[in-house]
């Protein structure tokens, strides 16, 4: 059951368009925990957070993604799923963990509105204070980095894709 891909980075690293394309081209199932978390709590991640706050949706994030059972899957999380212990060592057991990893100019292009997107950011913090801290806890619990400056969502699938054919041989 450890043979599952986990991706993880920032908002908008592209963890979800990464996450289907490698999926298809490995003929992998593909999983997004966001949609998994919103069908179990019956709502809009931004609801929850607007409900329960960041600390109650991590709760929620973690319970839920540490309970995750999947084989030859490529699971994305959100990108706070960082900050959820259980979940992380969930996920170190059950797969090999990416880092997506995106600059902070190109995370500003990409994000948009944070809060619709249901982004997790703790009170009086900007996106740069939460990218500098995200990118350490990424950089703590990635088997493999891939730094996507540069490319295309097709580049970053070609070279999982090879990462991931000579592991399973």
């Amino acid at each position: 059951m450890n043979d599952n891909i986990i991706l993880i980075g920032m908002p908008a690293a592209g963890k979800s368009t990464v996450g289907v394309l490698l999926a298809k081209r490995l003929g992998y199932k593909f999983i997004d925990t966001d949609l998994v978390i919103q069908e179990k709590e019956g709502k809009l991640l931004k609801e929850i957070i607007e409900e329960v706050g960041n600390d109650g949706f991590c709760q929620v994030e973690d319970r839920i993604n540490a309970e995750i059972e999947a084989s030859h899957s490529v699971i994305a999380p959100g990108g706070s799923v960082i900050y959820c212990e259980n979940a992380m060592k969930h996920f170190k057991e059950i797969g090999k963990v990416v880092y997506l990893k995106i600059s902070y100019e190109e995370l500003v292009l990409r994000v948009g509105d944070v809060v619709d997107r249901g982004v997790v950011l703790k009170d009086g913090m900007t996106l740069l204070d939460m990218y500098n801290e995200r990118c350490v806890l990424c950089e703590k619990y990635a088997d493999i980095t891939v730094d996507e400056d540069g490319k295309t969502a097709g580049n970053v699938v070609d070279y999982l894709r090879e990462v991931f054919e000579h592991v399973s041989d």
